[in-house]
């Protein structure tokens, strides 16, 4: 489970650190794809698995397949995390998130997130706002 909220900076070469916690669900690797919101969803590979799994079982129709299809998997990087456990973010994903040099991690269950650091602000406080009456919402199973 991916939990809390790290930020850091972006060096030169355009590579940040993953928490040091999230480092042992990524040893195999780490799928990094646009997120719904204007930041970038991680996923370790079990996890990404998983998601891919879910999207092509998923009844839809031809048209909606191919084009969920290339907004998931063309748009999506396979990394490794290099020996102090940074991975380098791929440019395009950098200029879709906002993100310049400094960003936000955070974790969100079973993925992480990598915000610019103003969006992840407003967004933390609309989640915040909002996080009450979505949970009034909820029904038990």
């Amino acid at each position: 489970m991916f939990l809390g909220e790290f930020e850091y900076k972006i060096d030169e070469k355009g590579r940040v650190p993953i928490p040091p916690r999230f480092r042992k669900d990524l040893v195999e690797g780490v799928v990094l794809k646009p997120g719904l919101d204007t930041c970038i969803a991680g996923y370790g590979l079990a996890e990404w698995a998983k998601e891919a799994e879910r999207i092509t079982s998923a009844t839809m129709s031809a048209s909606k397949r191919r084009r969920l299809d290339r907004a998931m998997f063309a748009t999506a990087y396979n990394l490794t995390l290099d020996g102090q456990g940074r991975i380098s973010l791929p440019p395009a994903l950098r200029q879709y998130a906002q993100v310049g040099d400094e960003l936000i991690v955070v974790g969100v269950n079973t993925n992480f997130e990598l915000w610019s650091k103003e969006l992840w602000e407003a967004e933390r406080t609309l989640s915040l706002e909002q996080s009450w009456q979505i949970m009034e919402g909820l029904e038990e199973r």
